[in-house]
């Protein structure tokens, strides 16, 4: 389900962004806004700062200027306390999944449900059980990680990941170590729970299939001028940019740049 552009609201704001390490500068000058309900792409080649800005974005990496907007609040303006209140609504999803190896599925899943909520353990047994059940992992509650695949790996990430019923999921290359059927599988079950429980979706992703599959608007950042050089629909940039490096990126170099 597309996004209705006649009825798009802003639910991020990127603003004047400058990411940096002491005085290296990562990117600069980065503003783009991502729209409720919409899934939203940061792509670019290796080293370019995907992961560096998704971590501003969720509150890990302060920046060296500029704001982090959800709806007209700002990020990094606001107390500690503001802040940890507006990372319980991100639901994260991170590279390697990030599960605890001597957990199950429902314990890890559990977790931020014992941290954040005051619900009793049946409860929250259940919860968990409903989330494994919303990814495709029902009856695999009692699992540990190594005992699954990869890609069931992933997807009970992202089970714990929605736990707390987010309005915004942030996934960090979640195709990556994956087959191209998982992967696929997984693109689909991000689209499908966009659509079931209307969250905004960021994703950081090199992965064309991925980008072509799941994408509403997108930004990509540059890594040697250190700054985005494009944004908007990752297919109508692949159809319609006249800038080099954002074609030959969606392209992977198979064809010419429009008008050629």
């Amino acid at each position: 389900m597309a996004v209705d552009a006649t009825k798009q609201e802003a639910h991020i704001t990127v603003r004047n962004l400058t990411m940096a390490y002491g005085d290296f500068v990562i990117q600069r000058d980065l503003s783009f806004t991502v729209n409720r309900g919409e899934v939203f792409i940061i792509m670019g080649g290796s080293g370019c700062g995907k992961s560096t800005l998704m971590r501003h974005m969720i509150g890990l990496k302060t920046p060296a200027k500029g704001e982090v907007l959800y709806g007209e609040k700002d990020f990094w303006a606001a107390d500690l306390e503001d802040r940890q209140r507006m990372m319980r609504h991100f639901g994260v999803l991170y590279q390697s999944g990030a599960l605890w190896s001597s957990m199950t599925l429902a314990e890890n899943v559990a977790l931020p449900l014992e941290e954040y909520t005051d619900l009793s353990p049946n409860d929250i047994r259940e919860v968990a059980s409903l989330k494994l059940a919303l990814v495709g992992l029902a009856g695999f509650e009692e699992f540990y990680p190594s005992e699954i695949s990869g890609g069931m790996q992933k997807r009970a990430g992202l089970a714990r990941a929605m736990a707390l019923d987010p309005d915004i999921l942030f996934f960090d290359e979640p195709s990556a170590g994956l087959d191209p059927i998982s992967a696929r599988l997984l693109d689909d079950l991000i689209l499908e729970l966009r659509d079931s429980l209307g969250a905004t979706v960021v994703v950081v992703t090199h992965e064309l299939a991925s980008i072509f599959a799941i994408a509403d608007n997108s930004v990509f950042l540059d890594p040697e001028t250190r700054t985005m050089i494009a944004v908007g629909n990752p297919k109508t940039l692949r159809d319609e940019s006249e800038d080099p490096k954002v074609h030959r990126f969606l392209t992977r170099g198979e064809s010419t740049l429009p008008g050629e």
